[in-house]
């Protein structure tokens, strides 16, 4: 059973996704479903004493999920989904649910349990159809099921067991293993639907489907016997083409009417007036042309983006409630014909909301685009309308030539800073900072910091990440050490409220400068810039300053996935810098070639991921 088949049916309908899982988002992506992602807000605080079976509660979260969403999307956005699918993915052993670990220890005793034993992994999923009904009440009908799969482990080693807790992998993992990575090493037998482990009852989903858009006819139904399972009853269904050509042939008495049979035994789509020996049009599939013409498409909407943060249209809706368009187009000195487009086009795109010919800011907008917002990204919108827009202007030459065209634009836009003095540097400084500041929280949370009484954040720039480590961690002290320019122009970025004086402001090189004392060192954005020699020769510093037991660097990186598949930090690296972008495994041997013994990986869901490796 394929999902091609009910494709056709879902075109034009607003699905959606309500998860944030990659996982499920690929498998989704894979046979073709357009989507939209729209992770829930619904908190999983669900009574688990209160269900039966471990796969109620499962099918009971999925569906909230999906509820939560829809409801929010009809509501707020004004924007009712046709259908939203949510799904929740739990591992059981023995009827008790296995959460995902808090630490290391617990991970350790997590898979101990699972070492050698059978287990089970069930996903719920719901499906949930809405409509809109006249007095704007919200209408839906809740289609939902669960997959299980039995999944046995090997007897697991202590060395094996503990080589992959410091992979960093279980954190963020249901039952402590994603059996698609690292996790299948300890995976002996999967009896069932393997994707459904990984997050997704693909087969089961899609037999789902089929029931809902093509219903069994009773001459369709027959009864199968299995050896170890009852009677069930199940169904083919033909495709539209296929059925096409049954009805086809069926008229014509069963005799050759155009239709003709693959090697494989499956029959082709008759073509009339076709003739034998001429070979058939090939089939043009929609949802195929329309990922290429969203890729083709996508940098109207970066441009739409960049043009309306230039323009400050968020800025002029922040807390103005709703303006229509004539009245934003004096706010920005524009044509009310021009303003018109592009708030139209920002609402498609989910920036803004319009009501009654009448434009505000979306939950979105006023938290990252209006330009003094909290968390604010204009200044780095702007950066790469201005800069970043021309690293790739020109990719297919770059590509060509090999040539290191981000270091050649960087040194271009410091000089430019360094030309226009003060001001000039200070944006330069506030693209870095807003970026890192989004990230800061969950890079010095993603491990346990506690027992390091002082840290030196080498590169740290405006100590964005210094702030944010200070304010979470009590105990520690925070050294800033950065180039003298940069060190001189960051008083502009200090938090208020905060007791400045456990950040240290220091100049110096790193590369070239003997490195203050600390027992936290840190690198965020450094690494991936840095051709070999660098790289090699400050991880050799860094190293040298440890202390053997109670040191450790701390590392802010994109961290590739291991197949290599995640596009945000490859396409970064096309903008052909020295460096190069890391998957977790390169990352773990990178650093175990300097000495560091010890190195967890943390997937932190946000813009920077997590890398801590010590000094045993």
């Amino acid at each position: 059973m394929l999902l091609n088949p009910v494709i056709s049916k879902l075109a034009g309908k607003r699905v959606v996704l309500a998860s944030a899982s990659p996982r499920r988002q690929d498998i989704l992506s894979n046979v073709g479903l357009r989507f939209e992602v729209v992770p829930s807000w619904f908190k999983e605080t669900l009574d688990k004493s209160l269900f039966s079976a471990p796969y109620e509660y499962a099918v009971e979260t999925a569906k909230q999920k999906a509820l939560e969403v829809a409801t929010r999307m009809h509501v707020k956005h004004l924007k009712t989904p046709d259908i939203v699918i949510g799904a929740d993915t739990i591992v059981t052993l023995e009827d008790a649910i296995l959460e995902k670990p808090f630490d290391k220890q617990d991970a350790y005793n997590m898979l101990s349990r699972l070492s050698g034993k059978e287990h089970s992994v069930f996903t719920g999923v719901a499906i949930v159809h809405c409509r809109s009904q006249e007095d704007n009440h919200l209408e839906t009908d809740i289609i939902d099921f669960y997959e299980e799969t039995k999944v046995k482990f090997a007897n697991l080693s202590e060395d094996l067991l503990w080589e992959y807790i410091d992979s960093g992998e279980p954190m963020d993992k249901a039952g402590g293993y994603g059996i698609q990575s690292l996790g299948g090493m300890l995976v002996e037998s999967v009896h069932g639907d393997f994707l459904n482990v990984v997050g997704f009852p693909l087969n089961h989903f899609c037999k789902k489907l089929a029931e809902i858009y093509y219903p069994p006819t009773k001459q369709s139904i027959h009864r199968e016997k299995h050896d170890s399972i009852p009677y069930v009853e199940s169904f083919e269904n033909l495709s539209d083409d296929e059925r096409d050509c049954k009805t086809c042939e069926a008229k014509r008495g069963g005799q050759d009417s155009g239709c003709k049979a693959s090697s494989s035994g499956s029959t082709l789509p008759c073509t009339p007036g076709s003739q034998n020996g001429i070979e058939e049009r090939p089939k043009l599939c929609p949802q195929d042309l329309s990922k290429i013409m969203h890729l083709t498409d996508g940098f109207k909407a970066s441009k739409t983006l960049f043009a309306a943060s230039k323009l400050k249209v968020f800025d002029k809706l922040k807390d103005k409630g709703t303006l229509k368009a004539m009245e934003i187009a004096a706010k920005i000195n524009a044509s009310v014909h021009g303003t018109e487009r592009l708030l139209d086009a920002c609402v498609a795109l989910g920036l803004l909301e319009k009501t009654h010919q009448a434009y505000s800011n979306t939950e979105l907008a006023n938290t990252y685009l209006v330009s003094d917002a909290a968390y604010s990204i204009h200044e780095y919108i702007m950066y790469s309308n201005d800069r970043l827009w021309s690293h790739f202007t020109h990719l297919d030459s770059a590509v060509v030539d090999g040539g290191y065209q981000r270091q050649a634009a960087a040194k271009k836009t410091c000089d430019t800073v360094n030309h226009k003095g003060h001001e000039a540097k200070k944006s330069w400084l506030s693209v870095m900072h807003c970026m890192l500041k989004i990230t800061a929280r969950d890079i010095v949370t993603a491990f346990d910091l506690s027992k390091y009484s002082s840290a030196c954040d080498l590169g740290g720039g405006t100590g964005a990440l210094a702030y944010e480590l200070v304010w979470t961690h009590p105990e520690i002290k925070v050294n800033v050490f950065d180039l003298p320019e940069v060190i001189k122009h960051t008083s502009h970025f200090q938090p208020e409220g905060l007791d400045s004086s456990r950040v240290t402001l220091t100049s110096g090189n790193f590369m070239e400068d003997p490195l203050p004392e600390a027992d936290l060192y840190i690198l965020s954005r450094v690494l991936h810039d840095l051709p070999d020699g660098k790289l090699h020769h400050l991880l050799e510093k860094v190293y040298e300053a440890c202390h053997p037991g109670r040191s450790a660097l701390l590392i802010a990186e994109i961290v590739l996935d291991e197949d290599k598949k995640e596009p945000r930090a490859l396409l970064q690296a096309l903008s052909m810098s020295e460096g190069k972008q890391r998957s977790g495994t390169e990352y773990k041997k990178l650093l175990e070639n300097h000495g560091f013994n010890s190195v967890q990986i943390k997937s932190t869901g946000n813009l920077l991921d997590a890398i801590l490796a010590v000094k045993r």
